[in-house]
């Protein structure tokens, strides 16, 4: 850090709100996905996770965005043809979406 000339900045102990977002999201995880499956160690709780962090960027509409996908896929575009759901951890996350038809 001391060659990129950025001095560390010493934050009080225990203050939660100094980081909101990450708060947030971590709360998000644990509300969302983890609460509702059973893990069965560390491999378990790395697939959730991820199955997690991949539905949360690109299938979940975020509201302080105006409710549009962060990184949508090209093939979900379509305004036309029939909806199909997308699920994920066994049906817990669901994305529904329209084929090109």
């Amino acid at each position: 850090m001391a060659s990129g000339r950025v001095k560390p900045l010493a934050l009080p102990a225990r203050s939660p709100n100094l980081n909101a977002y990450a708060e947030r999201w971590v709360r998000s995880v644990k509300e969302e996905c983890l609460s509702k499956v059973i893990l069965f160690g560390e491999r378990s709780l790395r697939r959730a996770r991820i199955n997690y962090v991949d539905h949360f960027h690109a299938e979940r509409n975020h509201q302080g965005k105006g409710n549009i996908l962060l990184f949508p896929r090209s093939t979900d575009r379509g305004r036309e043809g029939p909806v199909r759901c997308r699920e994920r951890l066994g049906g817990l996350l669901r994305y529904y979406h329209r084929e090109a038809a």
